[in-house]
């Protein structure tokens, strides 16, 4: 029987979001945070409506680095999700990943990229990748949603397989650019 891909019944358009649950669910995450995000919405419904997940709604993106190395000393697997602007807020928080010896897995969605409308934006969506290396976090970039269900799963494996912190960064491109009811 062939495997089923992550298209959704509508004008063949790849459903993304649905590829990265699936990946969550196949490397056994348990529990997602986030703090509410307009790119990650699909996936944080997704992940309510599973029962399999606890979806947990931050206050600060922080707090999910926390609630991960939790998870992990309680035997269970996490995922945190959070915009560019989000990683800014976790600068020391994510070098608990590798002081401590856990693994941290995280889905950024960026901004200041394609199509940009918010200049607040830029500049953290520009320094994300730097800023998350210098914190000792390994970044995979997903500019194709026909990718997101095999850089997810690497991604995990490699954050819950090498006790380290890793991120997806998902292209502004596949989130799509805001706008303020500005047409072009």
């Amino acid at each position: 029987m062939p495997r089923k891909t992550p298209k959704s019944s509508s004008a063949g358009v790849i459903d993304w979001p649905a590829a990265i649950h699936r990946a969550l669910k196949a490397q056994r995450v348990r529990q997602v945070s986030y703090v509410p995000d307009a790119g990650h919405k699909r996936l944080i419904e997704l992940c309510h409506s599973d029962e399999d997940m606890a979806a947990v709604p931050l206050t600060t993106e922080e707090e999910g680095i926390a609630l991960a190395a939790g998870a992990w000393l309680g035997g269970e697997r996490a995922a945190l999700l959070t915009q560019s602007s989000g990683v800014g807020n976790c600068v020391n928080a994510l070098t608990l990943a590798s002081n401590c010896g856990f693994p941290l897995l995280i889905l950024v969605t960026m901004r200041g990229e394609w199509g940009e409308f918010n200049p607040w934006q830029i500049p953290m969506g520009q320094g994300t990748p730097a800023t998350l290396r210098l914190a000792g976090v390994h970044a995979l970039r997903l500019e194709r949603a026909e990718e997101a269900l095999t850089t997810v799963t690497a991604a995990a494996k490699l954050a819950f397989g090498g006790y380290g912190a890793v991120a997806v960064l998902i292209a502004q491109r596949m989130i799509g650019a805001k706008s303020f009811g500005d047409k072009p």
